[in-house]
């Protein structure tokens, strides 16, 4: 897709997040002389195009009282990856769960889960839990937990 200059204004004005204001699109219509209908429209044009994969809230799980934020990794049998990953991102507490290649000999895990605890007794039950749904079929695990907050950004366009 061929960004044009009106789109390009609407990803300048929302690449750093959207407002917090109760009507964002309103805020950045006035912003750039535009309807908050337009930058809407545009919006859902760019995400269909896949110029922008999605909109949505990036919490700090910090703040929010979750200190036992980890990433599971899983060595699950390539066979039943699609099915027992899809029943693992069904899970309330997995906020994403992809699967990724394995790097031989170092790094045998091809699933990734990221779960938040405000405990970590609550974090080592939500482990167990994904532990048991993979049964036999997830041959070991790793639990990396962060120990901050990365900076999370997306695209990027110079103005």
């Amino acid at each position: 897709m061929q960004l044009d200059e009106i789109d390009r204004k609407i990803i300048q004005a929302t690449q750093a997040g959207l407002p917090l204001v109760a009507e964002p699109y309103q805020a950045i219509a006035q912003q750039l002389g535009l309807t908050a209908e337009l930058v809407m429209q545009r919006l859902v044009l760019m995400q269909a195009d896949g110029v922008i994969r999605r909109i949505g809230a990036v919490p700090n799980h910090y703040k929010l009282g979750y200190r036992y934020n980890g990433m599971t990794v899983w060595d699950v049998a390539d066979t039943h990856i699609d099915r027992l990953g899809a029943q693992v991102a069904g899970l309330n507490f997995v906020s994403h769960c992809y699967q990724r290649p394995r790097h031989l000999p170092d790094w045998p895990y091809n699933l990734f889960a990221m779960i938040h605890s405000k405990t970590e007794q609550e974090a080592e039950r939500q482990i167990a839990v994904i532990a048991a749904m993979l049964g036999e079929n997830a041959r070991q695990h790793e639990v990396l937990y962060s120990s901050k907050i990365l900076k999370k950004t997306g695209l990027r366009i110079a103005g």
